[in-house]
């Protein structure tokens, strides 16, 4: 069984008892969180929402928080001296989905 869900204006397909990288979300350690279910398939049948699914329900539990890998941004502009360089790492939470119900 899986399902698609919304989260951080992203699309995440997930699985019961695995762990996911989302984008940070406003919760602590520990705490519980449910998601917009968009598909549903139970191995058998695929149900679509029009938007999310009614009635269905991914719930998850907040594991951590922390930083993704360094990114480095260099940008310049060409016989005119003029360099810039930058990195960005992107903050994201660790979910661990506990159950995805009907």
């Amino acid at each position: 069984m899986y399902a698609i869900i919304r989260t951080g204006g992203k699309q995440l397909k997930v699985e019961q008892d695995r762990y996911y990288d989302v984008e940070l979300l406003d919760a602590n350690v520990g705490e519980k969180v449910k998601f917009d279910v968009l598909l549903l398939n139970d191995g058998k049948k695929s149900t679509v929402g029009t938007p999310i699914v009614k009635n269905a329900v991914v719930e998850g539990e907040v594991v951590a928080h922390g930083k993704g890998e360094k990114l480095t941004i260099f940008t310049y502009k060409p016989k005119k001296n003029e360099r810039r360089k930058m990195g960005h790492r992107q903050p994201f939470t660790r979910v661990k989905i506990l159950s995805i119900t009907k």
